[in-house]
Formats: structure tokens, sequence, C-alpha cells
């Protein structure tokens, strides 16, 4: 059985981030996707926005906390979740979240106001300059990447190694 979501959205309000009990992080985003639907017959388009809830754990919700804000352009990849719980009146309330086991930052920031942290106050994130990864490829297995999110391009970037060593664990132990 296959349980897979991929989402590519913005954010819809910054992120809530709690530290639990035992002080691993979980954050809340919502996450907003637009698909835009053509009628031929009557030559318009309609667009139509769904609001996703996404619930991420340790060291994504570590770089959620530090990096992501409003209006920061994300792709999720996750499983489907159904939550049950009793409200204060005694009614079953149900949920359906994504829980996230992949995040990656994409785009640029529509809200610049927390970028200057990054080391470049005007450009916020920056999309690579020419396909996913930046990447040129001189032929077949020559390429010469920066890499998404290089130091470079302005945009803060983690790879699993590095989240792993700042929260001091292995990288084998890392549940993605």
């Amino acid at each position: 059985m296959i349980n897979k979501v991929i989402l590519v959205g913005n954010v819809g309000a910054d992120p809530e981030v709690r530290a639990l009990e035992g002080g691993v992080k979980v954050a809340r985003i919502r996450l907003a996707t637009t698909e835009r639907i053509y009628n031929r017959q009557t030559q318009e388009t309609k667009e139509h926005t769904e609001w996703h809830n996404i619930t991420l754990w340790r060291n994504l919700a570590d770089v959620v906390d530090r990096y992501v804000r409003k209006g920061s352009q994300l792709y999720i990849e996750g499983s489907l979740r159904t939550r049950e719980w009793t409200d204060k009146d005694g009614n079953r309330r149900f949920t359906t979240e994504i829980v996230a086991n992949d995040m990656k930052m994409l785009g640029r920031r529509s809200d610049n106001a927390s970028s200057s942290e990054y080391g470049n106050a005007t450009s916020g994130y920056s999309a690579p300059t020419s396909g996913y990864g930046a990447s040129s490829t001189s032929g077949y297995g020559a390429s010469t990447s920066a890499g998404y999110g290089a130091a470079s391009s302005g945009t803060p970037s983690m790879n699993a190694s590095e989240i792993a060593s700042s929260a001091g664990e292995d990288v084998d132990d890392l549940p993605f």
C-alpha cells in the first residue's frame, strides 16, 4: 500500500513551533496550493485554492523554525494521517493532515522582513539560475552542480548530515 503526498505551495501564516516534554520539536504550517482550471466553452480560467495542514517533526521542525515564514514557497513530501479527538463539549472530532518526511525550500519569499539574518537583506530566497540545483551539464554524467541552496545563491541550506550534526545525532538514526 502507498500513502504518499507531494505538494508545492505557499505558507499561509508563520509556522507554529513547539517543543514537547522530551525536547522534541514539532511544527505546524498551513500550505496553500492553487490550481487553475480553464473552461474551453466560456474561455474563462478559474482558480481553486486548497489549504493543507502540515506537521513536521524533529529536525524538519527546527529548519521550519529557523527559515520558513509566511509567503515561503515549499516542496513537501509526506503521508496522510487522520486523527480523532474529543472536544470540550464531548463531540468526536476528526482532522486529516500531512506528516512531512521531506521538505525543500523553493523560489523567492514574498516577505523579506527577516531575510537580513541570512546575509542578504534584499533578495530573500533565490531560485536556481538554470533548472533544479543550478547544475550545468556538459554531457551525460559530467555535471558540475553547486546544489540547490548553495552558499553562492544566498539561500540557507542544510543537508541531512549538517542537520543531524547540529542536533547531535548520527545521520543513520534519522527517520528519512
